[in-house]
């Protein structure tokens, strides 16, 4: 076997790199060519012209592609180009647009690896005769004894990817290589400079690409012009304690920006899409013990309709550690339940909570799912709903 877990000799072996024009996958697409494997990259523009094009910190932008396209000329390897942009906007962009008008805050790049990267570049990848698609997340894989491959934490914690990755299937992943998921970020920067590559000192992607600086509400109205519909800001009773420009600029957890004077901190509690209401209260109306998930994508043993109380460690944010928990089928609803050991704060309908087998660094990543919109969420919410 390789080192990409391949009955062949890198020669003899095929491998796609997708190339985003950053330090990590042009990192990867460099060693896997110094270890003599037959390497291609694959540039995808998902969201380039406007304001993306010259902008710090957003990855596919025009810069980007520029930067990818002048590595694999060092490298010396083949590279293509393709426009991506019309399936972008319908798999990723749009339902962006569609869940934040449910009162939810969806995690768009979950959905462009699910919708874009690993099933149309898998596709592609397949096409031009490769035996592997790598990339230059920050996460781990390793085969398993009976076959098939396992997902796991990367070695660098501050750069764990796995949260984002959560929704790659066993099918996908037995195909999927990540050859950073066991270095650290450092280690990356100094193999960038001993290749040769320009990028070695390129800042990371920060933004979501098609969200220029943050302005997540901003998009969403040009996308979807009557989501800009005010309504009442309301506490826990339902009593009146002000007005709002629309759900599209509150998030759950939100205390700054309410713009109230009420003598004590407030945080949104919930979002109400159907009267267009913000709904708030102290703190302790955000702790969540339970949780119901939609659209769960089971990455370990066994079918997630056995599980039955089984000690796990759930992550609800991308910023925050796993924490323990216990997993369980919900036959009668069809779909996963968690019950968090210790009630989080701001846990938020349309984020992804990924299962864990432990809460260790290295830990399994056993699935996940997107938290729904119903359900028992929030202490103090309807308890029957």
């Amino acid at each position: 076997m390789n080192s990409l877990d391949l009955p062949k000799p890198p020669h003899e072996t095929r491998v796609v790199v997708a190339m985003s024009g950053g330090v990590d996958s042009s990192v990867v697409a460099g060693l896997l060519k110094r270890e003599g494997y037959d390497v291609v990259g694959v540039t995808l523009q998902l969201y380039d012209h406007g304001a993306a094009t010259h902008r710090k910190g957003a990855c596919c932008a025009g810069r980007d592609i520029h930067d990818a396209r002048a590595v694999a000329e060092t490298l010396g390897i083949p590279h293509y180009v393709l426009d991506y942009e019309d399936r972008f906007r319908e798999s990723v962009i749009d339902r962006f647009a569609e869940s934040y008008l449910s009162g939810e805050t969806p995690i768009p790049c979950v959905e462009c690896n699910r919708s874009v990267k690993f099933r149309d570049l898998l596709g592609l990848a397949r096409d031009l005769g490769a035996e592997a698609l790598a990339t230059g997340h920050y996460v781990a894989s390793r085969a398993r004894p009976g076959g098939g491959r396992a997902l796991y934490r990367a070695l660098d914690p501050a750069r764990d990817q796995s949260y984002f990755l959560y929704a790659t299937t066993p099918e996908q992943l037995a195909y999927l290589r990540f050859p950073l998921g066991e270095r650290p970020k450092d280690e990356t920067r100094a193999l960038a400079r001993e290749l040769g590559l320009a990028v070695a000192d390129k800042a990371d992607s920060q933004d979501i690409c098609f969200v220029p600086q943050g302005g997540y509400a901003d998009i969403i109205a040009k996308l979807r012009p009557e989501a800009a519909r005010p309504g009442e800001i309301v506490d826990l009773d339902g009593r009146r304690l002000g007005e709002h420009e629309g759900i599209i600029h509150y998030t759950v957890g939100q205390r700054r920006g309410l713009r109230l004077s009420v003598g004590e901190p407030l945080y949104v509690v919930r979002l109400e899409p159907e009267t267009a209401r913000v709904v708030v209260g102290p703190r302790a109306a955000l702790a969540t013990r339970r949780i119901r998930l939609a659209d769960l994508n089971w990455l370990g043993d066994g079918a997630p309709e056995d599980v039955a109380d089984r000690p796990v460690a759930v992550r609800v944010r991308s910023t925050r550690e796993p924490r323990p928990a216990r997993l369980s089928w919900n036959a009668a609803e069809a779909c996963a339940e968690v019950e968090l050991v210790v009630p989080e704060d701001g846990v938020s309908p349309g984020q992804a909570c990924v299962i864990y087998a432990d809460d260790g660094p290295r830990a399994q990543v056993l699935g996940g799912g997107t938290i729904r919109r119903i359900g028992a969420l929030q202490a103090g919410a309807a308890e029957a709903a």
